[in-house]
């Protein structure tokens, strides 16, 4: 039996996490507006992709409450499905094909593969959870089978990291494993953008990279070093850039969320984007779903940013809306349950 006083605690927490994040989302949303005004800058596009975390959010803590273990299945077909029927970059030289959507591709799978591995630890059925895991076992081989080298490598380390979290008895270290492991790949790509690395890892990290994405990480440092405190304005980027203009299917993006971030709305669109993660983190962090729960919806979360912070997968409306999605199926408080064990 729970305790009074640890049911009042617990709903204060997650009344302090959800207030948290309208700030943190009012904030997103408001911004840029700021760094737009008095320019031809166009800020819709940030806009939109706040009210799709914030939607898919909503729709997750309703959808969890009532279906914990049918609807993050129910979002994981559709994302699965999403990515199969997305366009796929074809082999070649990467300026000539859409850098954009072997990134999205890769994040609807990660988060996919979560959302089931979520839903495997909420049931209480072994067979079901067996069957489960199957399945985001068959996401990964999915991913291998259309091409996506990101996409499988994140769908297995999302079953991994899930497979582990049953083995941890409290979230903390391993919140804490996915905020250093973000850290280090933006820390890492920040690197690169400065030139900052030594000759040989760099040259190391460009061969995968492609030489056209680290320019235009370079363009988006060059560019953030004019106007660090409010960017250049949103959506401008490939007006000024002039690496984003070779490109035959110019998308005017960075492939960076940071460096876009850093480029656009300046030095505190950074910072909101990393307070919007680690509001996420928080979130699971109180959580009252199980810790496997949390810790398995926190590292596709992570992979997510790993792969945002390399791609432009945050400007595809869907991603946004899984990643809001998913962190609503992990935070919200299933009716028939109870309060859970740390």
């Amino acid at each position: 039996m729970t305790s009074a006083a640890g049911t009042e605690a617990d709903i204060d927490r997650r009344n302090v996490s959800d207030a948290v994040g309208v700030v943190v989302l009012g904030a997103c949303a408001v911004w840029p507006l700021i760094s737009a005004a008095g320019r031809d800058a166009r800020p819709e596009g940030v806009l939109l992709a706040v009210l799709a975390v914030a939607a898919g959010y909503a729709a997750g803590r309703m959808s969890g409450a009532l279906l914990p273990v049918v609807a993050p299945c129910v979002g994981a077909l559709a994302g699965l499905g999403l990515a199969v029927a997305m366009p796929h970059v074809a082999p070649g030289p990467q300026f000539t094909t859409p850098l954009g959507h072997a990134g999205a591709v890769a994040a609807l799978l990660a988060l996919a593969t979560g959302s089931v591995c979520c839903a495997a630890w909420a049931t209480p059925v072994p067979a079901l959870r067996l069957g489960l895991r199957m399945l985001a076992v068959g996401i990964a081989v999915a991913a291998a089978v259309m091409g996506s080298v990101p996409g499988c490598t994140a769908s297995a380390a999302v079953l991994l990291c899930s497979l582990a979290a049953g083995r941890m008895r409290h979230r903390g270290p391993g919140i804490a494993g996915l905020a250093l492991t973000a850290a280090l790949v933006t820390g890492t790509v920040w690197a690169v953008a400065a030139n900052a690395l030594p000759a040989g890892l760099a040259s190391a990290l460009e061969g995968p990279l492609t030489e056209h994405r680290v320019r235009l990480w370079r363009d988006a440092m060059h560019l953030t070093r004019q106007d660090i405190s409010l960017g250049v304005g949103p959506g401008r980027f490939g007006e000024l850039s002039g690496t984003a203009s070779e490109a035959l299917l110019p998308d005017g993006k960075p492939h960076s969320a940071p460096l876009q971030q850093a480029t656009e709305q300046g030095l505190a669109g950074v910072l909101l984007l990393v307070t919007a993660f680690c509001w996420l983190l928080y979130a699971l962090w109180r959580s009252p779903r199980s810790t496997p729960v949390a810790l398995t919806a926190g590292a596709a979360l992570t992979a997510l940013a790993a792969i945002a912070a390399v791609g432009d997968a945050l400007s595809f409306t869907t991603v946004s809306v899984g990643a809001g999605l998913l962190a609503g199926l992990a935070t919200a408080r299933p009716w028939a349950a109870g309060v859970p064990q740390s």
